[in-house]
């Protein structure tokens, strides 16, 4: 059965474009507000949303979006209230694909096979694990098969062409392409390195390639849809919401320009 994830991302590919990918925690900067937020992403033109699950060690992630983690935390924010932004994200916007993207350690404690029924019960269609290895995934692939839910692996520019045959043989889904070494954040210029990387997964397996770790622009999406299968954008988003302060309409009219920037971006490429 074909996942829900794989269709949206096939119905870009079938308009000759990249997908946009969105990404914001949950609970940022409230729990209502952060559930305003991504359909604000949706609305502006995402075809895909990483709902964040907030972690007070987030070791991919930069300053920006770090920021936004400790705000949400601050706010009390629990994986119960992850559920529910899905859950509402997924209701309002049928056509569009949501999904998660953790650390390993709050799924573990909330229990494997727990997070996964209720992911799947709140309409979620996968998780991105970015710090789970593959050796170490079997017992949650197991759950997340079971539930139709794909699992999303991230590769670097670091990663030898063995160890993405392995990766991407473990994942479903997508492939997470960093397109640089280091934390998210957004950058003046996307990593010289990404083009390369996309080519040798490209070249272990059939999934498609989703890119992100910089992309901020629009001119910058239109580049990385040129080579990729999606323009992965977060920081950017997250920027938008504490630049507009409490001012919260005028954080979501940012955030749904700057998607719409975005996806004309993947659309020119």
């Amino acid at each position: 059965m074909t996942s829900k994830l794989t269709t949206v991302l096939a119905r870009a590919a079938s308009e000759n474009r990249a997908a946009l990918i969105g990404y914001l925690p949950a609970g940022f900067p409230t729990v209502d507000g952060g559930i305003r937020a991504v359909n604000a992403l949706i609305e502006g033109g995402c075809d895909v949303v990483e709902i964040g699950l907030p972690h007070s060690d987030p070791v991919l992630d930069g300053a920006t979006i770090q920021t936004a983690d400790d705000i949400a935390l601050r706010g009390g924010v629990r994986i119960t209230d992850v559920l529910r932004t899905v859950k509402e994200v997924a209701e309002a916007h049928p056509a569009a694909a949501v999904l998660v993207m953790t650390y390993w350690n709050p799924v573990d404690r909330y229990g494997i096979a727990r997070f996964a029924a209720d992911l799947a019960a709140a309409g979620g269609v996968g998780v991105i694990l970015p710090d789970l290895p593959v050796e170490e995934s079997g017992e949650w692939r197991k759950a997340a098969a079971e539930h139709g839910l794909d699992t999303v692996f991230v590769v670097a520019p670091s990663s030898r062409d063995a160890r993405l045959a392995e990766v991407t043989a473990a994942g479903s889904g997508f492939v997470y392409a960093a397109a640089v070494m280091g934390v998210t954040g957004s950058r003046a210029q996307v990593g010289e390195l990404a083009e390369d990387l996309v080519a040798r997964t490209r070249a272990a397996t059939e999934l498609p390639v989703c890119v992100g770790l910089g992309v901020s622009t629009a001119a910058q999406a239109a580049q990385v849809a040129g080579f990729a299968d999606g323009v992965i954008v977060g920081s950017a988003f997250v920027q938008r919401i504490l630049d507009a302060g409490a001012d919260e309409a005028a954080a979501l009219d940012a955030v749904r320009a700057l998607a719409g920037e975005l996806a004309q971006g993947v659309r020119s490429r």
